[in-house]
This record gives structure tokens, C-alpha cells and sequence, in this order.
């Protein structure tokens, strides 16, 4: 039987600009590991450092009026570039006051991997590493920070000496949660703050191990004097859905010397799907008996959990049923909140909920067996 569908032209386009970006995102990320500069002009790559800087502060001031102003919002792809940034700026202030905290500086390294000037001003292909810097309100002295890593292809357009956002496409690391108003804060804040800092100074040396891998090769949200890169004896799944597992595996793999087996291997680009899978690694840690459940559930019933977590164990994130993406934890902030590390979009020591909780996301709290 054959089915047709109707949509509305407006539904056309936007499936089709999906689909687009689903190619473009795949050309971003074969990129990772290297740094092809065709042709970096000096003006152009300090106009996307200020849009950029503008932007930081604009999102750090609660200022969705000064962003707008970044963007061409008389065409579709701007506008759609400005709204998904607004609702950003919302989610995490949301988010902070969820955690009982305040953002007290946003700044970026942008590294420019190619530019190309046209009539109408330039494209460029770049990294950004933001690092975002926090400290929670009853504690103003202890600050706090995480990285995170994007990908970007963008076009910026001058009209009349002013330099705007034309078109901007990028893995956004918030994507998958921009509703946290669906979660009761009070008490959840309440609890966080009434926490304090954990010593993890004595986890075991393969536990240690594994981090020292994490922090290494999480990309562009490494220390800049790794170059941003991903470890170059792997290859890099993003552009065939995502590289969270693969990632996950090495660490446990290179870091935490765990043996592979039949069921978790990777052979020069051969893998199984235990190794390379989200919903597969998760099912093998659990199955092999490598790994146990501390927790799974909403974020309101898993939170307190998480505060078990050592560097070294699992988050599974599950979204409509299915496992959607993993990440190692490597630490725990100034109220000994986890942290952890991942691909896709990068991460380093990022609070292990960021961007994931909300009411339709399920987790699994996996501690492995080292």
C-alpha cells in the first residue's frame, strides 16, 4: 500500500532545511581531527571572535535583544539562527536556577578552519571552545567551570558596515532539553545547595587512568594544548549518527584497560556494536556484568543518586525509548555535583544533566566495575 502524505509548504521547507543540516553537520565533524585552512583572513576571524564575544556576554546578561541585533532576522535561516539561540539563553538560566547557581563568565576559543570571503561578506568553518564559568549563590568564593565544543559552519553577511549572522549551523549541545520548565525547582535547589564538595582523590589508578583519557581526547572541549582533536588511532562515527560510545569505549579501553571481548571490539575500524552504539553499550556494561544500575528514572528521581557516582562510571541518557547517547563521569564540582566528559557535542566536566533534563528524558546511572 502506498501512502501519501500532505504537508504544508512551510513543513516542506523546514524538513528539507533538517535534512540539509544533517549534511552539513556530517561535513563538520570529518573535520575534527584535522585543521584545513584553505584561506583565514585576520579581519573576518575577529569579526566571528566579537559576534561571538557579543553573543557570550549577551546570553551571560539574560540580553535577548542584543542578540537578535547579531542576526539578519529579515531572512528564514537568520531568524531560525536568533530563535534557537533565545530559547538557549533561556533554557540555561533556567537550568541555573534549577542548580542554585550564577553564571559569572562565558568565553570562548575560536579557531577558524576555513574561510571563505563572498560578495555578500564570508563563510567560515571554525571550533568554538566555551568555557563557562559558575558559582553556586551560597558560595560565591569556589567558582566552578565546564567546557563544551561545537562544530560551526557559518555565514555572515555586511550590510551597511554592520556584520550579521546570515546563517549559522551547529550541533547544539542543549538541543535534546529546551523545556526545563517542566521540572519543579524549589526543592531540587534546595537539595543541591545543601550539599558539599566530595573528596574523589583516591579513586582507584585505572579509574584515574580513564579520566586522564577523557580530559585528553574529548575534542574541542580538551585543554587547548591538545589541539582540540580526538585521538587519531579511532575513527570518528559522528558523521554516521555519533561517536558518544565510541568515545566511552576508548576511555574504558585505553584508560581504564578493560580487555575487549567478541561482543566489545574495535579492529581498525571495525567495531562491533557494544563498542560503537549508545543503546548497545549500555546494554553490554549492564549484561556483561562490567557495570551495574545505581539508578534509572526521571531526573527528579535519579538527582540524589548521582551524587554516588565515581569518575569512571556511566550516564545513559534515554529519549522516546531508546538510548540516544552515553557519557563518562569525571568528576564533581565545589557541591560535589557530577561532572562528566563526552562526544558529540564535546564536553569537559560538564554538570552531567546539562542539556538532557527534562521530563522526556530517562537516565541510567551505571557504575562500572573497575
Amino acid at each position: 500500500m502506498v501512502v501519501f502524505i500532505t504537508m504544508k509548504k512551510s513543513t516542506i521547507m523546514r524538513v528539507t532545511t533538517v535534512i540539509i543540516i544533517v549534511i552539513f553537520v556530517s561535513l563538520l565533524y570529518r573535520f575534527n581531527t584535522v585543521v584545513p585552512v584553505a584561506f583565514v583572513n585576520e579581519e573576518y576571524t575577529g569579526v566571528i571572535k566579537d559576534i561571538i564575544e557579543c553573543r557570550n556576554q549577551a546570553i551571560l546578561n539574560k540580553d535577548a535583544t542584543t542578540i537578535k541585533s547579531l542576526y539578519e532576522t529579515k531572512t528564514k535561516y537568520g531568524t531560525w539562527a536568533f530563535e534557537h539561540e533565545e530559547r538557549k539563553l533561556k533554557y540555561l538560566h533556567r537550568w541555573s536556577d534549577k542548580q542554585g547557581i550564577k553564571f559569572i563568565d562565558i568565553k570562548s576559543v575560536v579557531v577558524p578552519r576555513y574561510v571563505k570571503e563572498k560578495e555578500w561578506g564570508f563563510s567560515a568553518n571554525l571550533i568554538v571552545s566555551t568555557e563557562y564559568l559558575y558559582v553556586y549563590n551560597d558560595d560565591p568564593d569556589r567558582i566552578n567551570f565546564f567546557r563544551i565544543g561545537t562544530y560551526h559552519i557559518i555565514d555572515v553577511l555586511n550590510q551597511d558596515e554592520d556584520w550579521l549572522i546570515k546563517k549559522e549551523w551547529y550541533t547544539d549541545p542543549f538541543a535534546d532539553s529546551l523545556s526545563l520548565d517542566e521540572i519543579k525547582s524549589d526543592e531540587i535547589k534546595s537539595y543541591i545547595t545543601a550539599q558539599v564538595g566530595r573528596d574523589l582523590s583516591k579513586i582507584g589508578e585505572r579509574r584515574q587512568k580513564a579520566i586522564e583519557y577523557a580530559d585528553q581526547f574529548c575534542g574541542a572541549a580538551s585543554d587547548e594544548e591538545y589541539g582540540f582533536t580526538y585521538n587519531k588511532k579511532y575513527k570518528d562515527f559522528n558523521p554516521q549518527g555519533g561517536d558518544c560510545a565510541n568515545f566511552a569505549s576508548q576511555i574504558l579501553y585505553e584508560g581504564g584497560k578493560f580487555k575487549k571481548t567478541g561482543a566489545w571490539n574495535y579492529n581498525k575500524g571495525d567495531v562491533t556494536k557494544a563498542w560503537v552504539n549508545a543503546q548497545g553499550f549500555k546494554d553490554y556494561m549492564l549484561n556483561s556484568g562490567r557495570a551495574s544500575l545505581i539508578a534509572s528514572g526521571s531526573y527528579n528521581k535519579v538527582y540524589k543518586a548521582a551524587y554516588k557516582m565515581l569518575p569512571g562510571d556511566i550516564v545513559a541518557y534515554e529519549k522516546k525509548g531508546k538510548i540516544k547517547h552515553v557519557s563518562v563521569v569525571t568528576g564533581a564540582d565545589s557541591k560535589g555535583y557530577t561532572l562528566v566528559n563526552c562526544h558529540n557535542t564535546d564536553r569537559y566536566h560538564v554538570p552531567w544533566d546539562l542539556g538532557w533534563s527534562d521530563k522526556g528524558i530517562k537516565f541510567y546511572l551505571i557504575r562500572v566495575h573497575f
